[in-house]
């Protein structure tokens, strides 16, 4: 196969950028991934010097492509395939998540860390609204 063009799928396994394949393939089909603002194809065939968008929220990486591969390569190799030309402002949104604190979880996505739970508690603390621990409703029936 002719080394000036390469499936994009592929490209972004083989860079390192999705883990699988099929991640890969996924991000295309539902419009995760762009090149020059046009949604592409997991089939598209990219070319040297394209600009690649892809959006792994809560930011979007670029990425000019420097070599077209099909073969996934070792992590010290990445700087020959591709450069990464994302916005400063985008690694700044990134920052900016990971400070905010509590992060929005997606229902189902797993049970909460621990020190979500103790945020929580704290957040849910009987004191806060003014009850005892031992409150006593004036009944004298056991439960």
């Amino acid at each position: 196969m002719a080394n000036d063009s390469a499936r994009i799928d592929k490209w972004l396994w083989a860079a390192r950028i999705f883990k699988t394949r099929s991640i890969a393939s996924d991000a295309c089909k539902n419009g995760r991934v762009t090149i020059n603002g046009v949604n592409v194809k997991p089939s598209h065939m990219i070319k040297e010097g394209e600009t690649i968008s892809v959006k792994k929220p809560p930011i979007t990486y670029s990425f000019k492509v420097l070599k077209c591969i099909e073969q996934r390569v070792g992590a010290k190799l990445i700087p020959e395939i591709y450069e990464n030309v994302t916005d400063a402002k985008q690694y700044e949104l990134l920052e900016m998540s990971r400070i905010s604190g509590f992060v929005n979880r997606a229902r189902g996505t797993g049970r909460p860390t621990k020190k979500d739970r103790r945020s929580l508690d704290a957040f849910i603390e009987p004191a806060m609204f003014g009850f005892d621990d031992d409150f006593d409703d004036g009944s004298d029936e056991d439960y």
